[in-house]
């Protein structure tokens, strides 16, 4: 595999010919710690709350007096903020109540652990930063941060190199519950966990080759046991640019797989993008349009809502039927045919700007390009042309109703947008959905988001703080897995299986605490639970505890190995929550030696025919009915000598 820098100037591999695609990996990394960063308080979720509080935050001026961008866009939403919170997960330092306490210990040497495996220059002192957000995900109204190291590198297969930016170890940030018009309610369990967060320097390559960068960072991690394992754990953003375009993060990748999906379609995005804008260029300039921010005339705003107030569109209908809306039309002045244009399937114009707005509560956007249509009929627009002087087959408008304390937000995005059309990609932070797309969340932020944290004391690293943290950083990952493989006698295939997967921890627990096979153990725990959640079944309620409770049950020979994936499979479709009712609702308690004999002798004299023609060689069929009676109550090995056996008895 052959991954470059992003200033190589060679062939760049990706299927899109055009546009050379540059990759820029943040990895979120939640750290192994009992406590959260800037209190004692514990790590682990919880599904109850015990108390709320709301909250309504705002932008203030950074110290150099101006506002960070990404805040005020976050600020023109009007929401508010309600908290859920539990004691055991929670304190007055997550409501902002009381200042934090110092830098948890345990994650400050983690990151530290980081920093030296990536070869890493660490800093002599660290100081924590306060970096903005106010989506209501921190209850301060920003993330405290702090630089641990810069440069670097990553080994990765074929013995190339990934050069490193920055190691930062920072808190994460409260988990969203419900996100409406009007409010947006959080959980304050996760809100302080430690995060290292690691930012490599942009790369060219493949999707899939991108993806492997992430998986053997991900590896490095995972080697150390100093990172928590299972969904959520770990969030991958990218900085994505093209030839000719601005840098696009996208944040809340969590899988290898929506990761290359993501970089597939951000390419395809943005190239679209800068088609679009070429032909804005050449439209604009067909008709000798010049940017003008004097020219009023060209984002001509009309209020159109007596326009529409008998509308036969079921959308204009049900929002006017709503107290206080109102419907704003703006001009396009030369982007007739520009809004509907598209260059790739679902790469439109008009979309991007419905992206854009609808965080206002909008109840729809309507374009030129595309009416009459969704019930909105040729009177209604010849009417809008009219009251903005739209000139056909020059100019287009756009149109959107919400209610009137955020429509002006909504329109001055809208144009803003459109002035910013001619120049392709707009910088701006997008969100992956789970299906490898990706959509507009806010712009991005600017350099006024940072600024110094006065409650919490530097902390100075020298060599006294980090010798005695060497020995503990991790070995490589082809070290690691020869390990695993000699220490539990698996072959490469499962050892690589279980050291990826989130029940790695699981697995030791399990092969120690009994006397089941580590093989046999790593199989149940990664190929069946992969089977099963390709089936579409939920495997992640199959907690730790049920799958030792079944290791604990096959070791102590009340069950047996075939049923192990039955008792799985079963407890995911009936949703049972306790194996026993699981193996009781199977009828799996294991047979009695008579009772398996009894069985026995009885399919062998049901099939005396069978083994008079065949003789021993009938002992595969014979095998696969007793199974299938038996239905894992019994164990396989047991079965075949037994039946070996008594066919050996019957032919003599």
């Amino acid at each position: 595999m052959t991954i470059r820098p992003s200033g190589s100037e060679s062939k760049h591999p990706y299927s899109l010919s055009e546009p050379t695609v540059r990759v820029g990996l943040e990895i979120h990394q939640q750290l192994a710690s009992e406590n959260k960063l800037f209190c004692d308080c514990s790590n682990k979720a919880v599904e109850t709350s015990t108390l709320t509080f709301l909250r309504k935050l705002r932008p203030a001026y950074s110290e150099l007096g101006v506002y960070d961008p990404a805040a005020l866009f976050e600020a023109t939403k009007m929401k508010s903020i309600k908290y859920h919170c539990h004691p055991s997960t929670s304190c007055l330092v997550e409501a902002d109540e009381e200042p934090p306490h110092t830098i948890n210990e345990s994650s400050l040497e983690s990151a530290l652990v980081f920093a030296m495996a990536l070869h890493s220059k660490i800093v002599d002192e660290i100081h924590v930063m306060r970096k903005i957000v106010i989506d209501g995900s921190n209850t301060t109204g920003f993330q405290r941060t702090m630089l641990i190291a810069t440069g670097g590198f990553l080994e990765i297969e074929g013995n190339d190199r990934i050069g490193v930016q920055s190691v930062c170890l920072e808190e994460d940030a409260a988990r969203l519950l419900l996100d409406n018009d009007t409010t947006r309610e959080y959980s304050l369990d996760r809100l302080g966990v430690p995060l290292v967060e690691i930012a490599l320097e942009p790369i060219i390559g493949t999707p899939q080759q991108i993806a492997q960068v992430a998986l053997t960072l991900g590896r490095l991690l995972r080697a150390s046991k100093r990172v928590q394992r299972g969904i959520g754990s770990i969030r991958q953003d990218v900085n994505i640019s093209i030839d000719g375009g601005s840098v696009v993060e996208v944040k809340g990748i969590q899988q290898l797989d929506q990761l290359v999906k993501v970089i597939e379609f951000e390419a395809i995005r943005q190239h679209g993008l800068i088609r679009i804008a070429a032909e804005v260029v050449k439209r604009r300039k067909t008709m000798q349009l010049e940017n003008n921010d004097n020219d009023v005339d060209e984002f001509k705003v009309e209020d159109v809502t007596d326009l529409l107030k008998h509308s036969a569109s079921r959308t204009v209908a049900r929002a006017l039927e709503k107290e206080d809306t109102q419907f704003m039309a703006i001009k396009a002045k030369g982007f007739h045919g520009v809004l509907g244009y598209e260059p790739y399937e679902g790469v439109r114009l008009g979309r991007q700007l419905a992206e854009l707005v609808r965080f206002y509560g909008v109840a729809g956007v309507f374009h030129s390009d595309e009416l009459p249509n969704y019930g909105i009929n040729e009177s209604e627009v010849t009417s809008i042309k009219r009251k903005l002087d739209i000139a056909d087959s020059i100019d287009a408008f756009v149109m959107i109703g919400s209610k009137s304390d955020r429509i002006q937000f909504a329109v001055d995005s809208i144009i803003l947008r459109l002035k910013q059309s001619a120049k392709g990609v707009p910088p701006e932070t997008r969100a992956a959905t789970l299906d490898g797309r990706t959509i507009f969340i806010r712009p991005r932020p600017g350099s006024s988001r940072m600024y110094p944290e006065t409650d919490v004391l530097p902390v100075q690293v020298d060599e006294s703080t980090l010798n005695p943290l060497r020995k503990s950083i991790p070995k490589s990952f082809h070290s690691y897995i020869q390990d695993i493989m000699q220490r539990y006698h698996l072959n490469q295939k499962l050892a690589i299986q279980i050291f990826d997967s989130d029940r790695l921890s699981l697995f030791e627990d399990i092969v120690k605490g009994t006397k089941v096979q580590p093989t046999f153990v790593a199989s149940k725990i990664t190929e069946d639970l992969t089977n099963l959640k390709r089936q579409g079944l939920p495997t992640d309620r199959l907690y730790d505890q049920i799958i030792r409770s079944a290791f604990r049950l096959l070791d102590e020979g009340f069950i047996v190995k075939e049923s192990i994936p039955l008792i799985f499979e079963t407890m995911l479709k009936k949703e049972f929550d306790d194996v026993y009712k699981a193996v009781h609702s199977l009828g799996l308690e294991q047979v009695s030696d008579v009772e398996l004999d009894a069985l026995l002798d009885k399919i062998v004299v049901d099939n005396m025919p069978l083994i008079r023609e065949k003789g021993s060689d009938s002992l595969g069929t014979l095998m696969g009915r007793s199974m299938s009676v038996l239905r894992g109550r019994a164990d396989g090995k047991k079965v075949n000598s037994k039946l070996r056996s008594k066919i050996e008895q019957n032919l003599s």
